[in-house]
Parts: structure tokens; C-alpha cells; sequence
């Protein structure tokens, strides 16, 4: 199993061996030097040294614990939607790996939005947001879904005006951004911030990397499944889900068609290219916490994980782009039994992180607030909440 072990970590060309060498809490940003920002203390990033560096934060908006803290409050703040009911933790609830367990979300509007909310996990070393990647950094994905009609239905400048009438905001704004006066871009960057903070790198499957944790035979037999590409020609079968989903992080920065309809529905990753080859293709997504984030799928089609397996086991579609590795023609492609389902099952729960879900650092500071101010106060007396002015 050691052996195997190592075999994977050279399968994800990191090297199991680095996530020995738990990095230590490391400072990656250079503040500039003002009064203002001398003032403010970087956010210490902890994660894996086998996640890597290749991430890019922008130059004019570094992580500071006050800018997270502002973000975090914001991305749980209902007043950024139309309705004052509707925050991005709405659709992205903590306990679920920060999904919702819906096929569509519903927003201010009622209808349902057009794809499946998607996992925050990670999204630090991300570089293509949504399903298509029409976003291209974390504070242009968090434009969108604050004025879409369908999600919190309300133009950023709006969301800006009513912040700045509350009494908590302006005065973190102005230990954040060195002014209290709140705008669009500001809020967007403190939402960055706290998105980027997102980390999930502590699940069983983790501690087996670390080699703090034993597979069980199932597990063992999970994985092996999970890493092997099938050859039929030499009796060698396999799932070779890590083609797409292999590395620490559990998902590779591609689009995929992956075989759902013979004549795809949602043009995908075309919608934005505008290239016939992209029809039909969708980010890859991470597969950490999977067991929690159903239903699955960029339209949420499936329940569960037995019915993912069965698709790729099963009913691949073929079509002009459906991605190669997946052609139903391949005679290297070979069915699951249901002995196999169940054992990559087994594996797939090894990537549940329960820290990552119970972290009160990504926990909805409103509710912390309202609690604490519960708790002090004598019991025949009310009190307003942070959010009033």
C-alpha cells in the first residue's frame, strides 16, 4: 500500500511524498507600504505543499485578516440582494461543501437559475469559474450572480447604497480599503478575499497521502479503480476517474464533454468561446467533499453517485466532441461491475473533509454576532441586531 501510495502521488506529478511536508502557515503577500496598509495583518495561508503555488491574487487586492473578515460578512450579507432574503451563502451553504443540494438554485426571482451551484472548495488555485469559465478571477465571478435577475437580482451600486447606510459596514470598509465610502469593486474584492480562504485539504483521503491513515479493502480496491486506465487487450480494469479529477486537488483545470447527451442541451463552454469543439463541454470540478455535494452534474441530474457511475459505467453519449478518453467505441473502455461501483464509492467518501465543513472561520459571522448578543442580554429586554443601522 506504500508502494501504491507513492505510485499515485508520481500519478499527479506532485509527488505523495511533499504532502509529507505539510507546509508551515506561510505569508505570500507584500502589502504596500502606506500608513493604512501597515496597519492591516496578512492572512497566513495553510495548506499541502503538494497543492502547489500556481495561483495569481491581484496585485491591488492582497489578503488581509480584516479584508477575509469583511468578506466573510459579506458573502453571508442579505442586503446584497433585491429582497434583503438572498446571500451568496444562500446557494452556497457550508454544510453542503458549499452547494445547496438542489438541480437549480432559486433566487430573488422564483425561477430557477439555468445551472447547479457549485463547490467553493479550493478556489484559490482556480482559474476558470462557473461551468462555461466565463470568469476569469474570483472578483469577476462575484459580480455576476450579485445583479443576475435570477440569483440576488440587484445592481452592485444598489447592494453599495445600502451598505453604506448600515452602521457596521463603513467603519470595516475604511480599516480595509482606507475609506468608508462603499463601492461595487470594494465589495467585490473583500468577497474575493474571503472565497480564496476556502481551503479543503484535510479528509481522510489527506491523511492517507500523509500516510495518517489505512484503507480499508474497499478503499484499496476504490482507489486502485479510481487511478487505473482500463486496457481490456491486457485484461487491466479501471475507472480512470483521475484522468479528469487526479492531483491533491482532486480536479484538473479543463472541459469536458462527458458523454450526457448525444445532442447537448446547454452549448457549455461554446457559449463562450464560440467554438463548435467547446459544445457541450464543462469545467471540470473538484471532487472533495463529493459525497455532499449532490445532486451532480452541471444540471443536476443526478441524485446520487450509484447514478454518476452507471453513466460513465453505462450511457456514455456519443457525439462529435465528447471527450476521447469516454468514446463508447474505445475497446479499452470496459463496464463496472456492481462489486467495483461500490468500492469506488467507498473511496470517493474518503474525500470528505469534516473540518472543511465545521471551520467557524467559514461559518456566517451574522449568526456568531446575533448569538453573542443573545447570550448577554437580560432576557426582558431586546436588542437590534449588527445588521440595522
Amino acid at each position: 500500500m506504500r508502494q501504491l501510495r507513492w505510485l499515485l502521488g508520481s500519478f499527479t506529478g506532485i509527488g505523495a511524498m511533499a504532502l509529507l511536508a505539510w507546509s508551515p502557515a506561510r505569508e505570500i503577500l507584500h502589502l504596500p507600504k502606506n500608513p493604512r496598509t501597515s496597519q492591516l495583518e496578512p492572512y497566513p495561508f495553510i495548506y499541502p505543499a503538494a497543492f502547489g503555488n500556481r495561483f495569481t491574487i491581484p496585485d491591488n487586492n492582497p489578503l488581509t485578516k480584516q479584508g477575509v473578515y469583511l468578506g466573510r460578512l459579506l458573502f453571508y450579507e442579505t442586503r446584497l440582494s433585491s429582497t434583503n432574503k438572498i446571500s451568496c451563502g444562500s446557494c452556497h451553504q457550508q454544510h453542503r461543501a458549499f452547494t445547496d443540494g438542489l438541480p437549480f438554485s432559486t433566487g430573488v426571482s422564483g425561477r430557477p437559475t439555468r445551472r447547479n451551484s457549485m463547490s467553493l472548495a479550493n478556489l484559490l488555485w482556480v482559474r476558470n469559474f462557473f461551468w462555461d469559465g466565463r470568469a476569469r478571477s474570483l472578483e469577476d465571478q462575484a459580480l455576476i450572480p450579485l445583479s443576475h435577475p435570477d440569483e440576488m437580482g440587484q445592481p452592485a451600486v444598489v447592494a453599495a447604497r445600502k451598505l453604506q447606510q448600515m452602521a457596521l459596514y463603513p467603519p470595516l470598509f475604511k480599516q480595509v480599503f482606507g475609506s468608508d465610502i462603499i463601492t461595487p469593486e470594494r465589495m467585490i474584492r473583500a468577497i474575493a478575499q474571503f472565497e480564496r480562504t476556502l481551503i479543503s485539504a484535510n479528509s481522510p483521503y489527506d491523511a492517507y497521502l500523509r500516510g495518517q491513515y489505512v484503507l480499508s479493502e474497499a478503499e484499496s480496491r476504490g482507489l486502485k479503480l479510481f487511478t487505473t486506465a482500463p486496457a481490456m487487450e491486457r485484461q487491466v480494469r479501471g475507472g480512470n476517474c483521475a484522468h479528469c479529477h487526479g492531483g491533491p486537488k482532486l480536479y484538473q483545470e479543463v472541459f469536458h464533454n462527458n458523454g450526457l447527451d448525444r445532442i447537448p442541451k446547454d452549448p457549455g463552454r461554446r457559449e463562450i468561446t464560440g467554438m463548435e469543439q467547446d459544445q457541450g463541454r464543462f469545467r471540470v470540478p473538484t471532487l472533495r467533499n463529493i459525497t455532499l455535494t449532490a445532486p451532480y452534474m452541471h444540471d443536476g441530474r443526478f441524485a446520487s453517485l450509484e447514478e454518476v457511475l452507471d453513466h460513465y459505467s453505462d450511457h456514455i453519449q456519443a457525439s462529435s466532441t465528447l471527450s476521447p478518453e469516454l468514446m463508447p467505441t474505445d475497446v479499452s473502455r470496459n463496464q463496472m461491475t456492481p462489486q467495483e461501483k461500490q468500492d469506488l464509492i467507498a473511496f470517493l467518501h474518503l474525500f470528505t473533509d469534516q473540518g472543511f465543513i465545521t471551520n467557524p472561520a467559514f461559518s456566517d459571522p451574522h449568526l456568531t454576532h446575533l448569538s453573542t448578543q443573545k447570550s448577554s442580554l437580560p432576557p426582558q429586554k431586546s436588542q437590534s441586531s449588527p445588521r440595522t443601522p
